[in-house]
């Protein structure tokens, strides 16, 4: 394996997944199209049509639901408008006029699948619902999508409207990271109380996977139904145990219960045919930074773990790894990323793991210092020379040293730059 002789000047967004690995091929389930993704990272265990394009039905809620918490507030009273009220298909029955808040309008979106929710969420977030599917799409492209067109905040059909199972695969399992989106996927039932229009109103959750149902799962904890004439049966599942957490999407199932015993298939063989091996944690510390003239230290760590499944009767596998660093700017806050690693086995790319700037202190770094390593093995020179220059963004190449070792019998080593 080459070493890496120059440093990769990052101008797109990093996507936290990865590369999606080959399917082990020790199962295969009738669906048309499926897919079966490791929740934290990314990791595809099992694929079949994952990538061809589909209409999704009412997944299409989990985007909606994405950018109503990231960009809203679950206090907020959101407007219910008349084209909301007068929205086709599933609906929590909201009036125009009517007082909600964000918070139970979500619910209504992901428990009942509320049509007038998605629409009610759209214009609160965005003002129409042309500009949220804007907002979607630029989301789903941030997430890694590449066989995404959102056209509504529904998924009511359109022939514009389509997305893929790696596509909604990935969109969950970001979804997934937000504690409040976690919460009410895994809600049987939820109470709307009497508003300034309607009496109390009952939700429950379409998903046979949390609750008492034949198809109940253990861990199961989301995510969303959704079911069109075009589309068919769609589901995304989730389920966590011991630590492991899974995500399975299937689409275009035209039998209800084949969708919820292929989603248990896969889950089971997610649970019970591969194993983990650990390969880093999650804000473990990889280098740091001396700043020149102070007693100011920025530590530099991974943003997020990582491990890889593997197969439980197979060798443990040989991981390389190899750490790349951006180009530095004069400032850089704390928490911005500046870096990744790259982990390989042999020349296909399995897992990479963003690297970020961490201190106690809030605000912005000032880039002029060095990376000190282990004592005794301070980086000055190149590196430190840069980092000092007065220029708006540096764009420079240093030697990054690419470390070979196999992650279950090394020791690692702190000293990840050399000098020229």
């Amino acid at each position: 394996m080459k070493k890496i002789a120059s440093i990769i000047v990052l101008t797109t967004f990093l996507t936290l997944g990865l590369v999606p690995l080959e399917a082990f091929a020790l199962i295969d389930v009738s669906s048309p199209k499926a897919i079966l993704m490791d929740a934290e990272t990314g990791q595809v265990l099992y694929s079949k049509n994952a990538h061809t394009a589909s209409y999704p039905a009412s997944i299409t809620k989990i985007m909606t639901a994405v950018l109503a918490l990231e960009r809203g507030n679950l206090n907020d009273y959101v407007p219910i408008s008349r084209r909301a009220s007068y929205i086709d298909g599933s609906r929590i029955y909201l009036l125009e006029g009517e007082r909600v808040t964000l918070e139970q309008v979500l619910y209504g979106l992901m428990l009942e699948s509320g049509n007038d929710a998605a629409i009610a969420i759209a214009e609160y977030i965005a003002g129409s619902v042309e500009e949220f599917a804007v907002m979607m799409n630029d989301k789903a492209v941030q997430l890694g999508a590449k066989n995404t067109n959102f056209t509504n905040p529904s998924g009511l059909p359109d022939t514009e409207h389509v997305t893929s199972a790696y596509d909604i695969a990935l969109i969950a399992r970001h979804a997934m990271t937000l504690p409040k989106f976690r919460e009410i996927v895994n809600t049987v039932r939820y109470i709307i109380p009497e508003t300034n229009m309607q009496d109390t109103r009952y939700l429950y959750s379409g998903n046979r996977l949390i609750k008492n149902t034949s198809h109940k799962y253990d861990g199961a904890n989301g995510i969303k139904t959704g079911y069109t004439t075009a589309a068919r049966h769609c589901f995304v599942g989730s389920a966590q145990r011991d630590g492991k957490e899974f995500i399975t999407v299937i689409l275009n199932e035209q039998n209800s219960n084949t969708l919820w015993d292929n989603t248990t298939a896969l889950l089971d063989y997610a649970f019970n045919s591969f194993q983990q091996l650990p390969v880093i944690k999650k804000g473990e510390v990889i280098d740091s930074v001396e700043f020149l003239g102070t007693n100011l230290d920025v530590e530099i760590v991974t943003e997020q773990g990582f491990h890889y499944n593997y197969p439980i009767d197979a060798e443990k596998p040989h991981l390389e790894e190899n750490i790349i660093m951006e180009a530095v700017k004069p400032t850089v806050p704390s928490g911005e990323r500046v870096g990744h690693i790259e982990y390989k086995i042999g020349d296909k790319t399995v897992g990479t793991v963003r690297l970020i700037a961490q201190r106690n202190e809030k605000g912005n770094i000032t880039a002029s210092g060095m990376f000190k390593g282990k004592p005794g093995n301070s980086k000055y020179g190149l590196f430190g020379f840069l980092l000092a220059l007065p220029v708006s963004v540096l764009t420079f190449r240093f030697i990054v040293k690419s470390r070979r070792r196999s992650r279950f019998t090394y020791t690692r080593k702190r000293n990840i730059f050399r000098r020229k």
